[in-house]
């Protein structure tokens, strides 16, 4: 193992901590120490163990060997509850509120505050209010959760997290779904945080944010623990190497290929904006996508991005414009009409939108392409067994197999597998939004290069993204909104100042 001892003492330990599913082992023996009052980053691609190391010690899974040391002594958490009411608190990736209940209801299920008379709702109003105050986020604590956009209810679980006192805080990609300037008031109250001496567990795949808030780093890799170091002693390339074993980077603009005809056209569009009324999320905006051209589409949180695909994919009615595809207007047709006719969207949010939990991965592969082996009321097994064996294999989705439950993989190869869903219908437009968040480097590179090669082959690719870094990679153009509006248009060799700068966001010197 690289690098030096940690400092500081250890208030919670994992010594020798095994974890087996099956034939699979998630980790091999992992030794982990959380440093009183200060950041520990854990590091590692998809499927790597540190979403199942974080799970044991936080009590949601126990482990199959090793054991947990708390200030020194023993422990066995047999749930979260038990973790919690020792002071340990986790934000879990992916995330774990009740869409129809409010803000106030989410923060305190399961913990009500309680009189006398029953519970005390305006209690728990006032401290929601609180919560949200220090968090620097506008949100009615009686909002249901499922009216918020994705960033607000990520910080909906971070405020349930906070509001339990936890002396030992595990974030799990806490700033997946979160804008710049949310990633700051995060970082503030963590800062904050480490002054009272809570100790906290921070894991992203943002590498560089990552970096900004970390005391020491440990990195996985295959359920080993493979590299430790203080941060005085690490940059990004020691993370990428302990990480994959190498330094690379997320690819070029494919070439070699001739960019084809026009295959999506918006003309005029614009959608309004369903929290604020007479307002529009997208102005009046006009694109052009070519067969074999890849097009990155960066912009701030609210710049309209998700908007535009989401009224493109007919999931959001528009106000004005046109949207044609390969030259005929898609008017009111159907998502299910877009789909059969080539276009097809990747959403934001794989876990709401993009797959359903309770089917296998094959299932999930399948489901969008079922009309080309259903006949009538019968279907074709055997087509459908080959198109999820083709589709694992093309997208290189590590799974047991077609039969494995859609929640046994990691973050990384669930949103291959709605990727694979996705080219499983053979589309001519595809549209990704946001499609590296929550994932690793490799993965990433992986997505990218699926891509890559989409476009050789004649398909028109344009992706969103909130990653300066993610718009100079593949795209042969990249096209900067910001407020509903296209701010400017810029080829691959454009510098991230000037992104950044006609985005509206500060450039940092």
């Amino acid at each position: 193992m690289s690098g030096a001892g940690t400092t500081g003492e250890a208030v919670l330990q994992a010594r020798d901590v095994a974890k087996s599913y099956g034939n699979v082992q998630a980790l091999k023996g992992v030794n982990f120490d959380v440093h009183r009052g200060q950041v520990t980053t854990l590091f590692g691609e998809n499927g790597a163990g540190k979403s199942t190391l974080m799970k044991i010690l936080s009590g949601v899974i126990r482990p199959s060997a090793g054991e947990i040391l708390l200030d020194g002594r023993p422990v066995a958490f047999h749930s979260t509850t038990e973790a919690r009411d020792l002071g340990i608190s986790i934000i879990h990736q992916e995330l774990s509120l009740a869409p129809n209940l409010s803000v106030r209801d989410n923060i305190f299920m399961g913990r009500e505050i309680t009189t006398a008379t029953g519970v005390d709702y305006a209690e728990e109003e006032r401290q929601t209010r609180a919560l949200m105050e220090e968090l620097e986020e506008e949100i009615d604590p009686l909002t249901p959760v499922e009216d918020l956009r994705l960033g607000q209810q990520q910080v909906v679980e971070i405020a349930r997290a906070l509001s339990v006192n936890a002396r030992i805080l595990i974030m799990d990609e806490p700033t997946s779904a979160l804008s710049a300037s949310e990633v700051e008031v995060l970082f503030k109250v963590i800062r904050d945080l480490k002054a009272r001496g809570v100790s906290i567990v921070y894991i992203s795949h943002h590498l560089e944010e990552a970096l900004q808030i970390t005391d020491h780093a440990v990195v996985l890799r295959d359920g080993t623990m493979t590299a430790r170091a203080p941060r005085s002693e690490i940059d990004l390339e020691w993370i990428v190497r302990n990480m994959v074993g190498e330094n690379f980077d997320l690819g070029s603009p494919p070439e070699g290929h001739a960019i084809g005809d026009v295959a999506l056209k918006i003309d005029g569009l614009s959608v309004p904006d369903a929290s604020a009324t007479g307002r529009s999320a997208v102005d009046d905006l006009s694109l052009e996508l070519r067969a074999g051209e890849i097009v990155c589409l960066y912009g701030l949180m609210g710049a309209g991005r998700t908007e535009m695909l989401e009224c493109i994919a007919g999931r959001l009615p528009k106000s004005g414009g046109r949207v044609l595809l390969e030259g005929r207007e898609l008017g009111r047709a159907s998502i299910a009409e877009r789909i059969a006719r080539g276009l097809v969207l990747v959403p934001e949010d794989r876990q709401r939108d993009g797959l359903v939990q309770t089917m296998s991965v094959g299932e999930n592969l399948s489901l969008a392409s079922i009309g080309a082996f259903t006949r009538g009321l019968f279907t074709s097994r055997r087509r459908e067994r080959e198109l999820v064996e083709t589709s694992i294999r093309d997208v290189t989705i590590k799974t047991d197999g077609g039969q494995a439950a859609i929640g046994s993989l990691s973050g990384g190869n669930q949103q291959k597998v709605v990727i694979g869903k996705m080219l499983a219908t053979k589309p001519r437009v595809v549209m990704l939004d946001e499609p590296s968040r929550g994932i690793d480097i490799g993965a990433k590179a992986e997505v990218f290069r699926l891509l890559a090669e989409g476009a050789q082959r004649g398909l028109a690719v344009i992706y969103s993204t909130s990653e300066v870094g993610e718009c100079l990679s593949i795209a042969h153009r990249i096209i900067v909104m910001r407020r509903g509006k296209i701010s400017a248009e810029f080829g691959p060799d454009a510098t991230k100042e000037q992104i950044m700068a006609a985005s509206g966001e500060a450039v940092v010197a």
